[in-house]
């Protein structure tokens, strides 16, 4: 039994600690390796046209969720096991397909851990209405505001994920984000989820300075 205890414990600590340890690493090489990309690939002003070596599953930018977390996270292509185990945040492919940020409208829905490989959103539930979220590419500042929070819904429900996401009390179409997670802490039970709608775009000037609302508390 102590050995048995022992052996809990250890794989404990090893999905708890050192996953996030190698998540973290594999996330800071992926994250400058799309930065040193956006360097050289020239700037055309527009997000739909990448370096000719980058690839979505590369990464298509940053989340920065200052409520959340003080770090920004990659987001890369897909919401499978092997992505977001990187440390990372994923946008749906499947089953149901995201929009991007730039399009005219449409879900920009994403997902990531909340314990182990990274736990990026771990911290999802300090997110309150109203608290921005701003997703970073190459030229542009998305920033969007929280608006509404489900706090538990089935792990099976897809609807949350909608172009209109109805549930969150919208009709009409729009540009949201969705974040989506594991809940309770610890458990793969059920999803939690976050949605925000897009309040502006800001151009990335040459410093790449951030909008004011991640600038709150910095200056």
């Amino acid at each position: 039994m102590i050995t048995c205890g022992v052996l809990m414990a250890l794989f404990v600590v090893y999905s708890l600690w050192w996953t996030n340890i190698i998540a973290n690493q594999q996330a800071s090489r992926d994250s400058s390796a799309v930065r040193e990309a956006w360097e050289t690939g020239g700037d055309d002003g527009d997000d739909t046209t990448q370096p000719p070596v980058f690839d979505p599953e590369d990464g298509i930018g940053f989340l920065h969720v200052p409520t959340m977390t003080g770090d920004d996270i990659l987001v890369k292509e897909g919401v499978d096991l092997d992505t977001l185990n990187g440390g990372v945040a994923g946008y749906y492919d499947n089953p149901v397909e995201s929009a991007m940020p730039w399009d005219d409208e449409g879900n920009f829905s994403l997902a990531a851990h909340r314990d182990g490989h990274g736990a990026k959103f771990h911290n999802i539930h300090r997110i309150e209405e109203g608290d921005p979220i701003v997703f970073e590419t190459r030229n542009n500042w998305y920033v969007y505001r929280t608006y509404a929070i489900l706090p538990e819904t089935s792990k099976y429900n897809t609807e949350v994920l909608a172009d209109v996401p109805e549930e969150s009390g919208r009709t009409e179409p729009g540009n949201y984000i969705t974040l989506t997670t594991c809940t309770p802490i610890l458990t793969s039970q059920h999803r939690y989820i976050v949605w925000g709608e897009l309040d502006r775009v800001e151009p990335v000037d040459e410093q790449r300075t951030p909008p004011r609302e991640l600038r709150a508390g910095t200056e």
